[in-house]
């Protein structure tokens, strides 16, 4: 698509939204209402879109992309009148007579632009957000995920007036191109070097934006943890779409005490888990292209594996790999590894665990293993991080009732559920006040002398 169409859709998209049509909430709630009916009609085109471009199986594509979907469109539709409503707030001693209330307006015309590794949800879920809070919009989904970005697009198509949601499709001059146009709110997922180049366009214009980044996440597995569960926990969080999941587990830091038996729990369940080449070839998923397949393959040499190793040139699918102990300064430990390659390594305490995680940039999410609810209060008190679990891996995005968000270098912004609503809307307050009284004291001429005024009067 050429930067003159963009440019086109973008006048067409704020026109559109200068003249009205999305103020409704009514009008809010058949767009969304339209956009779940062809969903549905539509699904299996997505489950055979997320097969071609990721290898996932329906179970997978329907548990983390298509479920989470239909979810927050069930529950946008029957909250949208709540959030939409002004809400009262009680007025300050200085504004009364008067009553005081926050008004919530859309930004305008916002762009989203997601990632390829869930394409889908990364995709839907904000676009939810932005129609439920009287949006305009442009989509730009992912080149990497060619087939479900074809697919996302004729579902828009169909469910929105391309005035008011249209996609872009395309690669990088694509993305160049919407990011030298101007929008009212930008929306991205994506890595860490990415948003810095999206935070510094937007910028130009001031516009506001939500960064969904990336980063390691830790695992933290202590003494006292459940070593059985936390190994089947930690293989399912790293298995999910093969490890290409921006809140995957990206490296445990684990107790001397626990950890040849967290390993051999971890190779027993990994080996449960995927049984064979046969099973992982029609279940699994595989790395995303050439590329990255070969990036982590190159995090592999050099270490040393305690289990799997083995990759399938044929079909980018590759073992959940487990390191021993590889050097901080190794790039295993250095990025962020966004595939099936798990270093485990040994630390003597909670506390050093705590100080090693804080050392280094906030990450997107943070797993604690434990049964001590002091270890528990302290991690949680002292570290830093977008959100995560205790005793448990992923399953903390599930929920449209937590907001969902990266801290520092993985992100700004919270969205899911309300937060959602919340990202893509305005809060105006706005005061409406009573004639009389109407008090001298705050007018000029000051009769008394500066700096003397009752005390509090406007003060909250």
């Amino acid at each position: 698509m050429t930067a003159e169409h963009i440019h086109q859709l973008v006048e067409e998209g704020r026109g559109f939204f200068n003249a009205g049509h999305t103020l409704d909430v009514a009008w809010r709630l058949r767009a969304l209402e339209r956009l779940e009916t062809v969903l549905r009609r539509d699904e299996e085109l997505l489950y055979k879109a997320l097969q071609q471009d990721l290898g996932k199986s329906a179970y997978e594509a329907s548990m983390s992309e298509i479920g989470l979907v239909l979810s927050e469109l069930h529950l946008a539709r029957r909250k949208l009148k709540q959030w939409a409503k002004p809400t009262f707030v009680w007025p300050a001693l200085s504004q009364l007579p008067g009553s005081a209330r926050i008004y919530k307006e859309p930004y305008g015309l916002v762009l989203i632009m997601s990632p390829w590794n869930y394409p889908v949800q990364l995709t839907l879920i904000p676009l939810i957000a932005a129609v439920a809070a009287g949006n305009c919009a442009l989509v730009k989904p992912s080149a990497y995920a060619p087939a479900t970005s074809a697919a996302i697009a004729g579902i828009i198509a169909e469910a929105f007036d391309t005035r008011h949601v249209a996609v872009v499709e395309g690669g990088r001059e694509e993305n160049q191109a919407l990011l030298e146009e101007r929008f009212d709110y930008i929306f991205f997922t994506g890595s860490t070097t990415v948003g810095k180049r999206v935070m510094e366009k937007a910028a130009r214009h001031l516009t506001p934006v939500t960064l969904e980044l990336g980063g390691k996440s830790p695992v933290i597995v202590d003494d006292t943890a459940d070593i059985a569960r936390a190994a089947k926990r930690i293989a399912f969080g790293k298995l999910m779409n093969l490890g290409q999941t921006c809140i995957a587990p990206d490296y445990v830091l684990v107790m001397p005490k626990v950890k040849a038996q967290l390993v051999e729990a971890l190779k027993r369940e990994l080996s449960v888990m995927v049984p064979g080449r046969a099973y992982m070839r029609a279940h699994v998923g595989r790395i995303v292209n050439q590329r990255h397949y070969e990036r982590i393959k190159g995090l592999i040499e050099g270490q040393t594996v305690l289990y799997g190793g083995q990759a399938d040139d044929d079909t980018r699918q590759m073992d959940v790999t487990l390191l021993d102990e590889p050097s901080w300064d190794s790039p295993v430990m250095q990025e962020e590894i966004f595939g099936p390659v798990l270093p485990i390594l040994t630390v003597p305490s909670v506390e050093e665990a705590i100080q090693m995680v804080r050392a280094r940039p906030k990450p997107l999410a943070l797993y604690l293993f434990t049964e001590n609810r002091e270890t528990e209060a302290r991690v949680l008190g002292e570290v830093s991080f977008g959100g995560g679990c205790v005793n448990d891996t992923l399953l903390h995005i599930s929920s449209h009732r937590m907001p969902f968000g990266g801290v520092g270098f993985s992100g700004m912004g919270r969205y899911h559920g309300r937060a959602g609503f919340d990202a893509f809307t305005n809060s105006k307050g706005v005061l409406r006040k009573g004639k009389w009284p109407d008090l001298r004291l705050r007018y000029h001429p000051y009769k008394k002398p500066d700096g003397w005024l009752p005390d509090g009067l406007f003060r909250h």
